[in-house]
């Protein structure tokens, strides 16, 4: 049996590499091999595996994204283990861990995933698809990542796009086969677990091992900037769903349409100027 490690240097802004030390500590007796992932081709490494090997994955939620759209994780025999080494680690966080814990198995999470199209093309997706404010944190997180390499602050690129740069879209919302329209509407994400942009709770009650497999729409929406920049930090703790311009949704086949182009980020990747988006289980 051998264990290996892939890791992905560009996390955490580029740090993925020196984000390996503490597992190297914990991983000591198993004698790791360290491979990164630029290094080799994903679909072929997994096929060559024996039976008994197994694998870690290094890296944050992108790494995670890269992987289930490379590999039929379906089918993946070997045990696969998964050690965060990125910024925002949101996956990390919905199955209970914290940072600084051993590298924990993932296998029953990379399986039954929900796939999502935009403009004609499907990818699967681990944690959410986000539509309006939350894909232009992205869209702007891109663009400061691209001139510094300070951490980004997405809370902080949240709020000011509230007060001055982001405009709220009038949303329809199709959950399995049943419409709903939304005026004003600030967020649209769906979700396969709670937690996105770093540490939101934007779907408190969805359970990413639940048994149908559903996921949860979540639209804020109706108020003005002031009125939502208020209940906006009641999401951190997932309490947003307690008020009334929060609505939540669960289904199994979710189409979010916008009335204007905006940003979208499937597992913090983003996708410009994006009309609908249409996730599938």
């Amino acid at each position: 049996m051998k264990t290996y490690v892939i890791y992905n240097k560009k996390s955490n802004n580029g740090m993925g590499s020196e984000s390996l030390q503490p597992l190297k500590e914990l991983w000591k007796d198993k004698k790791p091999v360290f491979i990164s992932a630029f290094d080799i081709i994903y679909a072929d490494f997994f096929r060559g595996l024996e039976p008994d090997d197994e694998v870690c994955i290094c890296g944050g939620d992108g790494t995670l994204h890269y992987l289930i759209n490379h590999v039929d994780c379906d089918s993946i025999r070997n045990t696969v283990y998964y050690y965060p080494t990125g910024s925002g680690n949101d996956f990390w966080t919905d199955i209970g861990k914290k940072p600084g814990d051993a590298p924990e198995k993932i296998n029953q999470y990379l399986t039954h995933l929900p796939s999502v199209t935009v403009r004609g093309k499907t990818v699967k997706f681990l944690n959410n698809v986000g539509f309006g404010i939350d894909g232009y944190c992205c869209e702007e997180g891109d663009r400061l990542r691209e001139q510094s390499d300070k951490p980004i602050n997405y809370t902080s690129i949240a709020i000011k796009g509230m007060l001055f740069y982001f405009k709220p879209a009038n949303a329809t919302v199709t959950v399995d086969g049943k419409s709903f329209t939304f005026k004003k509407a600030w967020l649209a994400p769906t979700m396969k677990g709670r937690y996105y942009g770093g540490g939101m709770m934007a779907a408190p009650h969805q359970n990413r091992l639940d048994p149908e497999h559903k996921v949860t729409c979540m639209v804020m929406n109706g108020a003005g900037k002031l009125h939502t920049l208020i209940d906006f930090p009641s999401i951190f703790k997932g309490e947003h769903v307690k008020k009334k311009i929060v609505h939540v949704m669960k289904g199994s086949h979710i189409k979010v349409s916008f009335d204007r182009p905006t940003s979208l980020q499937i597992d913090g990747e983003t996708i410009l100027n994006v009309t609908e988006y249409e996730v599938k289980i």
